[in-house]
């Protein structure tokens, strides 16, 4: 059980590194002026999203979900295992709204602006913040 432990939390660090990483990159391309920068920020998204973060977040996703099963009778009562699967939940359509996002660069129709992603990419740390308290404190 600690290894499966070890692994969800590195997963969990991936998913979460490039969870931070892409919205930042999506800020430098959304100030972008010159095509080569554009292109190559392109390259940097799209590696980051299906060679890191997707496949971070479905370890996340697989390491969780087997402890979850492992520890049901457990988890099922518990208050703060609920919302800490809500915000996953949530995390996972953050997830989805990157690629969104990253598709629309690649086809030269971004129309948000830099401040906007600046923003957009302080919503993980939200995330991170609540799920961490909520899986240590473990408040209700």
């Amino acid at each position: 059980m600690l290894w499966l432990k070890a692994l969800h939390i590195i997963s969990v660090i991936c998913w979460f590194a490039a969870l931070f990483y892409l919205p930042r990159l999506f800020v430098y391309h959304a100030q972008a002026d010159d095509t080569i920068s554009k292109e190559r920020f392109k390259i940097m998204e799209r590696k980051l999203y299906r060679g890191i973060m997707t496949p971070a977040m479905l370890a996340s996703l697989v390491f969780g979900g087997w402890m979850l099963i492992e520890n049901w009778s457990i988890y099922k009562t518990q208050g703060w295992m609920h919302a800490k699967l809500t915000l996953v939940f949530l995390l996972i359509g953050y997830h989805h709204m990157c690629l969104a996002f990253m598709k629309k660069f690649a086809a030269d129709a971004n129309t948000k602006s830099h401040v906007f992603y600046r923003w957009f990419n302080e919503v993980p740390v939200i995330f991170l913040i609540a799920i961490v308290i909520l899986a240590v404190v473990k408040p209700f």
